[in-house]
């Protein structure tokens, strides 16, 4: 089977972990024996040269994969309709959500071409139950939905590293440190009122972003005794894997996700986790602090952060759903029925 990839975002020298999580999905893909193209562009006329090359070379798919409904989506359409190539999205975009509110920002021209690439997709696939509501009530409809999870390395399920019992806890964080989305303020809040209570933990955040230096100037202002905090800066999945291997719970603050993919590396890690109900978190069964504490309740934050880590046992998690076989086969089962015309 020939696919073919359509992304906005993808790893290159410019950016490695940009829609990491796409090349995950072809790499799934592959490994089930389909042979993928990935046409990785931001704007129409590269999509279109970069289709005219494959064109050139006699290269057909037989069915396209579009990753987020952009601009790139005007081609998978075009395909259907000029050879009858079915197409299925898979999306990841959090614009859709109330809280990021950028679907609803955009003029009505570009808000209607999104839903009529949308109303001609086989399936559409989204990345967490929130995010398909979120686009339901954004007014996109399709003639079928389903889910897809993204790709976790085997290496946080595989680990020679047992958590040592110590009467020092480790929470860990995790994020890109963009304040509007993943709210770290609001955890070091809550890590500075659990500070006046009790000293026999430590938060170890991990990543680096936009607003990381901010979020550093402020867990300083809060003044955090000294030994309770540590940065690592930006790390490779590996070395997340290994502090995951470490930790004893992973807290993530954030406002909104559409997936939260450290939510499953953490659950292929069994680590517990304490969460905002953002993304797939109720599906890997965290402990869920509501919205309104996280943010602006910080005593109330620090006990979640307190029962997660003292009186929560470590979970066991259904980690399969979360591996390139599983993923891959899913979505060669979903690219036959697309085929067939069949779901």
């Amino acid at each position: 089977m020939k696919v073919l990839f359509l992304t906005p975002w993808y790893p290159s020298e410019k950016d490695a972990m940009s829609g990491l999580f796409v090349q995950k999905h072809v790499e799934a893909v592959r490994a089930q024996g389909c042979e993928v193209e990935v046409i990785h562009s931001q704007g129409w006329r590269d999509t279109w040269r970069q289709w005219k090359n494959l064109q050139r070379k006699g290269w057909i798919p037989d069915v396209v994969q579009l990753n987020v409904i952009q601009k790139q989506g005007l081609l998978a359409l075009w395909l259907q309709k000029k050879y009858g190539i079915p197409y299925l999205i898979v999306e990841h975009w959090s614009g859709y959500l109330s809280e990021n509110g950028a679907f609803r920002r955009m003029a009505k021209i570009k808000r209607d071409l999104y839903k009529r690439i949308a109303q001609e997709a086989e399936i559409i696939l989204t990345v967490s139950l929130p995010l398909q509501q979120a686009m339901i009530a954004c007014g996109i409809t399709a003639k079928k939905w389903g889910m897809i999870h993204n790709v976790v390395d085997a290496f946080f399920q595989e680990s020679s590293v047992k958590r040592q019992a110590s009467s020092v806890k480790t929470l860990l964080h995790v994020s890109c440190f963009d304040e509007k989305a993943k709210n770290v303020k609001g955890l070091l809040r809550a890590a500075k009122m659990l500070a006046e209570k009790r000293q026999d933990w430590k938060l170890v955040l991990v990543g680096t972003g936009i607003d990381y230096p901010e979020v550093r100037t402020y867990a300083e202002d809060l003044e955090i005794p000294e030994g309770l905090l540590r940065w690592t800066g930006e790390l490779t999945p590996r070395q997340v894997a290994d502090e995951m291997h470490h930790a004893d719970a992973l807290v993530l603050s954030s406002r909104y996700e559409t997936y939260g993919v450290v939510l499953a590396e953490a659950a292929a890690a069994n680590l517990p986790i304490l969460s905002t109900p953002v993304g797939i978190a109720q599906e890997v069964g965290a402990l869920i602090v509501p919205q309104e504490i996280a943010q602006h309740k910080a005593g109330r934050f620090a006990e979640f952060i307190e029962c997660i880590l003292w009186n929560t046992e470590h979970r066991t998690q259904n980690t399969d759903r979360f591996t390139k076989e599983t993923i891959g086969k899913k979505l060669i089962d979903i690219y036959d029925s697309c085929l067939h015309r069949d779901i």
